[in-house]
């Protein structure tokens, strides 16, 4: 039978794969932030750009150490699979392998993000191996306990490949060589998953792994977060919010962590997390923090497979220059 081994999670932000000499470049190009967001001197952006490598390492280490046979990715899309012509909540990847462009090729794949600039020249994709037989199990699974995934034998636009969300993880953990399953939440677009939701999600999956008959050894990586409003009018880092979600991750107590998501109340005020402009719908949202922040769901959804198993944070690192609230965690099962 299959067995869970570990669960990891860490950011993706463009901003952890960037030269911190250019953080504050980025900042002057998008609207300005909220007046209470600090600016950091160059030597404490080297320093936290030196802790958000740590992390990694960190939890890389920690990932093989557990020896996955597979991984499996908490990730969302941000229009590069999917755009508003049809966009999924729950899809689950059940190809043979699949391709993307790893944070190398400019701006962690996002290439045109609000303050961001596109690399000149379309870099070459990575190859991953999928793993058809768990991703088809969870696919099933996932439809048997009502929920209602679309699915992605081939990636619909072949040539922007698989999201960020899937690709920066793997280039920060991983070689590539172990077979992996995107299965990505809709946290970015509204009307979106509740982290309550989500946590479903994460506990049926776990009962998924727990149901496979093959032999396999699974590692769970959660993608993204976790504060964050990029290129939104009057952005700010609610560091304390993020602070007690990861208390809730310490403790393994993922279903008060999702209940802190979805009780966050919206300030009238707040421009950052206005549901309207550039790359947003329009459409009601469910409550709760909005843009980016709600990758914050895709760690909720990854924890819920270890509900009840204490974590380790590495570190939380508040970027001013993004804003974002860059973490690191990891837990690993005996």
């Amino acid at each position: 039978m299959a067995k869970v081994v570990g669960v990891f999670n860490v950011a993706h932000s463009p901003f952890c794969y960037m030269a911190p000499e250019n953080w504050e470049n980025v900042r002057s190009n998008r609207p300005p932030y909220r007046s209470d967001v600090p600016i950091d001197d160059a030597e404490t952006n080297k320093a936290k750009a030196e802790r958000v490598q740590v992390g990694f390492r960190t939890v890389k280490e920690k990932l093989a150490e557990s020896r996955p046979d597979v991984i499996i990715v908490f990730g969302d899309d941000q229009n590069e699979l999917f755009d508003f012509n049809n966009h999924p909540s729950i899809s689950v990847m059940v190809g043979e392998s699949f391709s993307g462009r790893t944070p190398s090729g400019g701006m962690g794949g996002l290439g045109g993000a609000p303050g961001t600039t596109a690399p000149t020249e379309a870099p070459p994709q990575q190859l991953v191996k999928g793993h058809p037989g768990l991703s088809t199990h969870i696919l099933m699974g996932l439809l048997a306990s009502g929920y209602d995934p679309a699915f992605m034998i081939e990636l619909p636009k072949p040539d922007r490949g698989m999201c960020h969300a899937v690709m920066n993880p793997l280039t920060s953990l991983t070689d590539f060589s172990i077979p992996v399953v995107p299965l990505l939440l809709n946290a970015y677009y509204a009307p979106q998953l509740t982290a309550q939701r989500c946590y479903e999600v994460g506990r049926s999956v776990r009962q998924l792994i727990d149901s496979y008959p093959e032999d396999l050894r699974v590692a769970v990586v959660g993608s993204g977060g976790l504060w964050h409003t990029p290129g939104q009018e009057q952005s700010q880092l609610d560091e304390e919010f993020d602070r007690q979600g990861l208390e809730y991750l310490a403790q393994g107590d993922i279903k008060a962590w999702a209940f802190h998501f979805d009780s966050y109340q919206v300030a009238a005020d707040d421009l950052s997390q206005t549901n309207k402009g550039r790359g947003t719908t329009g459409l009601p949202t469910p409550g709760g923090p909005q843009g980016g922040t709600r990758e914050t769901c895709n760690w909720i959804g990854a924890s819920a497979v270890a509900e009840g198993r204490p974590h380790t944070v590495v570190d939380y690192v508040p970027i001013y220059a993004s804003p974002v609230g860059a973490a690191f965690s990891w837990m690993i099962e005996a």
